[in-house]
């Protein structure tokens, strides 16, 4: 698949996003990877298949966001930018709650703000958010976690119905545990604040899904190359599930 047009995509500097960065420099987008870890923005870009501008960009600050996007005419915006702390309930502080809604909910709201007004005036545009199977259901020790991403995917919901009938689409992928930095960071937590041993919650994690193995990063940037494709056109407000049949609706 090749395609060409602008795509930016948030949280690009390592694991998911690095390898949807990737996978749209490969398909031929011009690609911007953005994040807040300059050094790892460089990896991604230097690792690339091909050219990958960088920039560094809070989701959360809004001020950040406007200068960023001003003049920029995005064809693909990939929300992917996001925080998995995890935490028994009566463990998680009221700052950890709204870190991470900052993060994982009010980052997409206020990129995709950014780039509606444009897209609709061209009338194309992808916009795709990177959820989770979180955005589903809910699972222990991921209160903060699973309430932001029900926010986010319920955002991109309302974004859709807004859009229904133009050329631009919102969608959203929704993957199980992937094998990923962030991974590796909530294993050690969840070791920490759960009194589980990290043996124990690696395979925990790897059977969640009936593939019996956490997913590749790879495969998140293959369905996000679909829906970025001009192809997918007729798929709006739709969150596809990557978590080998475990969760079926």
């Amino acid at each position: 698949m090749t395609s060409s047009g602008l795509c930016v995509v948030t949280g690009g500097s390592r694991g998911i996003g690095r390898a949807i960065v990737h996978r749209m420099a490969a398909d031929g987008y011009e690609v911007i990877a953005t994040g807040r870890d300059e050094a790892a923005l460089a990896e991604t870009a230097a690792s690339a298949p091909a050219p990958v501008q960088t920039a560094v960009l809070d989701v959360t600050d809004p001020s950040q966001i406007e200068e960023f996007f001003a003049g920029k005419e995005v064809d693909v915006l990939v929300n992917n930018a996001g925080i998995a702390p995890s935490s028994p309930i009566h463990k998680v502080t009221l700052e950890e709650w709204e870190h991470t809604m900052l993060v994982n909910a009010t980052g997409p709201f206020l990129c995709t703000k950014a780039v509606l007004p444009g897209m609709k005036e061209r009338d194309y545009g992808r916009i795709i958010t990177v959820a989770s199977v979180a955005s589903h259901v809910g699972g222990r020790y991921t209160a903060a976690y699973t309430a932001s991403k029900h926010a986010a995917l319920g955002f991109i919901r309302v974004v859709a119905a807004e859009l229904a009938g133009t050329g631009v689409t919102a969608n959203a992928v929704c993957p199980a545990y992937v094998d990923t930095p962030m991974t590796d960071a909530s294993v050690a937590r969840m070791e920490e604040k759960t009194g589980m041993d990290e043996e124990q919650i690696r395979k925990t994690l790897a059977n969640f899904t009936p593939l019996g193995r956490l997913l590749r990063p790879e495969e998140i940037a293959h369905a996000v190359a679909f829906l970025a494709s001009p192809d997918s056109s007729a798929i709006n407000g739709h969150s596809i599930i990557l978590d080998g049949g475990g969760l079926q609706r």
